[in-house]
């Protein structure tokens, strides 16, 4: 048995070793962020700039070969998925893609080393099972919670897109421009969907057309209504009919989606109460009604 427990230390040592080396003799990552609309990026972040600051200094005082080494154990186009999941959860200021791979390398030797760690007080073959197992954890935990940042920011932009459209039908039909309206709706509401429609107002001033500005914004979200309505505008400015009819039709096709969503959610809750009832709520119902009579007839029967 300490024959194998010093086998697997050592393997396990060569092998962070050779992975050292190999990420230490590869090239820098590139930069994958557009420099044309780095300024844009500024203004899209959800952390304060002090701990947005703080952030940036412990991810960029780590050595370099951290970061090559979670691209290296990465599949292919790592850079270019991982800026996609940045776009849908709003390019946090804090967050970029050297910054995740670094977390993704600094979690992988991290949590490797407290397997090895814990593995230790079985030995054996387990500790290079716990070892590998902890690292695979810190290498897709960064993924993990970056999916789900993305995750909810979609579903804020699906919850506040009927009310916006709302907003944005009627001050079309009040006499505004769409784009004087699309500011409106940007500035009188909060949260992800007024950041997107402030950022379409920002590209269409640096000089992208407005549906090139409308499809960028699709690009950049997961919510099937959002890119629905922007398809119709699309096709409404090329046909020519008019914006106030096809606002007004979508606003209220979202409104029926949204009631229908809610009637869905409930249909879902006898469902889900379900569990919880039979195997929490049941049990305990029995033992308290059912308790006193079994303790009484167990003390007449076997007294």
């Amino acid at each position: 048995m300490t024959v194998l427990l010093y086998v697997g230390l050592a393997a396990l040592v060569v092998s962070v070793v050779a992975l050292v080396v190999a990420a230490t003799s590869a090239r820098p990552v590139q930069q994958g962020v557009a420099r044309s609309l780095a300024l844009l990026e500024q203004g899209y972040g959800n952390l304060q700039p002090s701990a947005a600051e703080t952030v940036r200094a412990r991810f960029e005082s780590m050595p370099g070969w951290v970061r090559v080494l979670a691209m290296r154990l990465s599949p292919t186009g790592i850079e270019a998925r991982l800026q996609r999941r940045l776009d849908h959860a709003g390019n946090p200021q804090a967050w970029s893609v050297e910054r995740i791979l670094a977390a993704k390398g600094f979690g992988l030797i991290g949590l490797a080393l407290l397997g090895a760690l814990y593995g230790l007080a079985f030995g054996g073959l387990w500790l290079v099972v716990v070892a590998a197992a902890g690292g695979a954890a810190g290498l897709f935990l960064p993924d993990l919670l970056l999916y789900n940042a993305g995750i909810k920011r979609q579903d804020k932009i699906r919850k506040a897109l009927p009310d916006a459209l709302d907003m944005l039908t009627v001050c079309v039909e009040a006499g505004l421009g769409f784009d004087a309206a699309l500011a409106q709706v940007a500035r009188n509401t909060e949260g992800p969907l007024a950041s997107e429609f402030a950022r379409v107002l920002q590209e269409m001033q640096i000089g992208k057309s407005r549906s090139q500005a409308l499809r960028a914004m699709t690009d950049r979200t997961t919510v099937s209504e959002l890119r629905t309505f922007v398809s119709s505008l699309v096709q409404a400015s090329e046909l020519g009919i008019a914006l106030a009819t096809v606002l007004r039709e979508q606003a209220k096709e979202l409104r029926i989606k949204r009631r229908q969503r809610a009637e869905e959610q409930a249909q879902k809750v006898p469902v889900k109460i379900m569990f919880p009832l039979i195997f929490c709520i049941f049990p305990t119902l029995f033992i308290v009604v059912i308790g006193p009579g079994a303790i009484m007839i167990a003390e007449t029967l076997f007294k």
